[in-house]
């Protein structure tokens, strides 16, 4: 398996969805390892992952915004995003242990660690946990700068062609949500595509029993805010969905933002009911601690662990259609859905005041991910994928 992140800790989607396939793999299959690490501090997880690896090995990512990174980007036809990890160390090391090992199978997370794949005839997985193209529209079209805006619409154009193409490359290709599935598909029409959704482990996120108590009641959003996304739907958040939502319910509420890498922006929006943690280890101490998530979500792209961690806590949530998707989930049955700030506030204050609509949300979000999402199912799904593509 070859990652562009180390899957632990469970700081991001990819590492917990990375770690808990190769925890739950790793009971029928041997398992190599090769990452990408930002720090040398990450060297020491690397005993939590061997118990699940025959052999793990990691080498460093280029920093975005390096010499090399922009010269690579330039002089080549591959995006900024390929040339982060484009390494010859690690290509070295990849054609000795395919000779060393005899492998049956290469799983690739993301296509933007292909290029240091030998040519050979192992077959490959890989599994795009978004279609990363539209990530990066999405946040180019934001862009004002007329010069800065045409040169990341060249780097879009790049990724557009590259995921193409290294989808070809792979014997099956792995998508996170419905919607990703099908427009794979439809720009490779003979593409073997198999849907193998993002997940939850329903032991370690227990549901809670009893809604808290208390006056004043916690909205909670979570994210790590390398994310453009998570940068985005907070931002939103708090300046379009909050002050409507404060003003309906005054000093009977706050706002929880938890996450790595907050953005200077919320930083200074620090007050008025808002606190801000980025030192939180357990992530479950924040769902327990919280009456409601509230997640407007607008950019595309897989299936996000914020909402599948609430729902399995049982704490309801309040979100947009895009971060509901490849969820199969029912308005006002599992969550409640809205897509413009007025009804997100609206609806947010109704789930807080309504108590039948908020158990029932807190009950049938839980069922909805013990019946769908849990990682023991989805690992079951991907080693019949394994199975066949060898």
């Amino acid at each position: 398996m070859l990652t562009p992140y180390l899957p632990y800790p469970l700081w991001s989607g990819g590492q917990i969805r990375t770690f808990n396939l190769l925890k739950n793999l790793s009971q029928k299959h041997q398992i190599t390892l090769f990452s990408f690490i930002r720090e040398e501090k990450e060297l020491h997880y690397l005993t939590i992952l061997k118990e699940y690896c025959d052999e793990v090995k990691v080498f460093f990512k280029r920093p975005p915004w390096s010499l090399t990174s922009l010269i690579l980007s330039g002089i080549t036809y591959y995006p900024l995003v390929v040339c982060l990890y484009l390494n010859r160390e690690l290509k070295d090391n990849l054609k000795e242990v395919i000779s060393r090992k005899h492998f049956d199978l290469i799983h690739a997370e993301t296509f933007y660690v292909m290029p240091n794949i030998p040519a050979g005839n192992i077959p490959i997985i890989l599994a795009e946990q978004t279609i990363e193209y539209l990530v990066y529209r999405h946040y180019t079209q934001k862009v004002a700068n007329l010069a800065k805006k045409l040169l990341m619409n060249w780097d879009v154009a790049k990724i557009y062609f590259w995921e193409k193409r290294f989808w070809k490359k792979a014997r099956r290709v792995i998508a996170m949500s419905q919607s990703d599935k099908e427009l794979m598909m439809e720009r490779v029409t003979d593409l073997k595509v198999d849907l193998v959704p993002n997940g939850v482990d329903t032991e370690f996120f227990s549901f809670r029993e009893k809604p808290r108590t208390g006056q004043v009641k916690t909205i909670l959003f979570v994210g790590n805010f390398k994310w453009l996304q998570n940068r985005e739907a907070v931002t939103f958040l708090v300046e379009k969905v909050w002050p409507q939502i404060r003003q309906e319910l005054g000093q009977k509420v706050r706002l929880w933002i938890v996450g790595k890498h907050l953005p200077p922006n919320i930083v200074s929006s620090a007050k008025d009911q808002i606190t801000l943690s980025d030192d939180i280890n357990d992530i479950r101490l924040a769902y327990r601690k919280s009456d409601v998530l509230l997640a407007p979500i607008y950019g595309p792209g897989g299936t996000r662990y914020k909402i599948l961690e609430s729902m399995a806590t049982g704490v309801p949530v309040v979100t947009t259609t895009t971060g509901i998707e490849g969820l199969d989930a029912q308005n006002f049955r599992d969550a409640v859905i809205a897509d413009d700030a007025q009804n997100l506030a609206a609806l947010t204050v109704k789930v807080l005041t309504d108590k039948n609509l908020y158990h029932n949300l807190a009950e049938n979000g839980r069922t909805l991910v013990e019946n769908k999402f849990s990682w023991k199912t989805i690992a079951q799904k991907l080693d019949s994928i394994y199975q066949k593509a060898v």
